[in-house]
């Protein structure tokens, strides 16, 4: 007897312990529950150039400029130059802002740029507005009583499927894929400079542009409308030379002329007439032409019309 009783008792601890809920654990580490602060990335650009240049041996502020693209003005501005724009090799020279460009970069005479701290922008973070289910009330079910009439509306009638749409000619040809070009305000139409034959053809290493023959004093027009950064005979090996920028990505050069007839900071037409055929710097009388997109090179074949 004593034995049975002594397991009820212990029975009845078991279950009562078992109906007790554990005791709950609080997890003190609050990191995990902290929301990581959002980073700002910054935009890419497609403009490969860097935001400095250090200077070698036979550069020129000139040549510096047409290598990236940009006035040979822009470059002596930011950097504190001043007529007639002494460089020195090992010089670092900041570049002109191209969209990834640091600001506020200076240099001061001795050749020590001085660069603000960068700091890391931190994105705003909005509160969104909780989502609103809508409730459907409309249309309401009704009910009506059993006849043959109600039956038929209620019994879906079969329908024939609706005919595939073929695709018009129109719309297969918009699909087709068209030669890349820039568009957009990096757009520009293009002309050739001057009548002739094309006597060298672009390659990249070894002739940046291509060259028309033809005989002095034949007019040359600017290919496009811009504005002339340059007008000399700085550059070796172009002799007499013009360059024209044309937007922040196209420039377009004009080399071994005889004769100069626009100055720098002009605004010029496409068509209009800016120097005339020679060869200043050259063994014949031609007219070598580049197009220079973000300072590089390419072949402006691609881009003149072929007539």
């Amino acid at each position: 007897m004593l034995q049975k009783s002594l397991l009820v008792i212990l029975t009845l601890t078991l279950i009562a312990c078992a109906g007790i809920p554990p005791a709950p654990v609080i997890d003190r580490d609050t990191s995990a529950n902290k929301p990581s602060a959002p980073v700002a990335k910054e935009p890419a650009s497609s403009d490969w150039r860097p935001n400095s240049y250090t200077v070698k041996k036979g550069d020129t502020l000139y040549a510096i400029g047409l290598e990236f693209g940009y006035d040979y003005k822009d470059i002596a501005s930011a950097n504190n130059l001043t007529p007639p724009y002494p460089i020195r090799v090992g010089q670092k020279l900041i570049l002109p802002s191209n969209g990834n460009a640091e600001k506020n970069v200076s240099t001061t005479e001795n050749g020590v740029v001085v660069t603000p701290i960068k700091t890391e922008p931190v994105a705003e973070t909005k509160p969104t507005a909780p989502a609103v289910t809508p409730i459907l009330n409309q249309p309401k079910a009704m009910r009506e009583p059993y006849s043959i009439e109600a039956l038929n509306r209620a019994s879906p009638k079969g329908t024939e499927p609706a005919p595939a749409v073929k695709p018009s000619a129109t719309d297969t040809a918009a699909t087709k894929p068209t030669e890349s070009k820039v568009t957009g305000d990096d757009a520009v139409t293009w002309s050739w400079p001057t009548n002739g034959k094309v006597i060298a053809s672009f390659n990249e290493a070894s002739n940046k542009g291509i060259d028309i023959a033809g005989t002095a004093g034949q007019a040359i027009v600017a290919a496009s409308g811009g504005k002339v950064i340059y007008s000399g005979s700085d550059l070796r090996g172009y002799g007499k030379l013009i360059i024209i920028k044309h937007n922040k990505t196209f420039l377009s050069v004009y080399a071994h002329n005889n004769k100069l007839l626009v100055k720098e900071g002009q605004q010029v037409t496409a068509g209009q007439k800016i120097a005339e055929m020679g060869n200043t710097d050259s063994n014949t009388v031609k007219l070598h032409f580049e197009i220079r997109q973000q300072g590089k090179s390419v072949d402006p074949a691609k881009y003149l019309a072929q007539n």
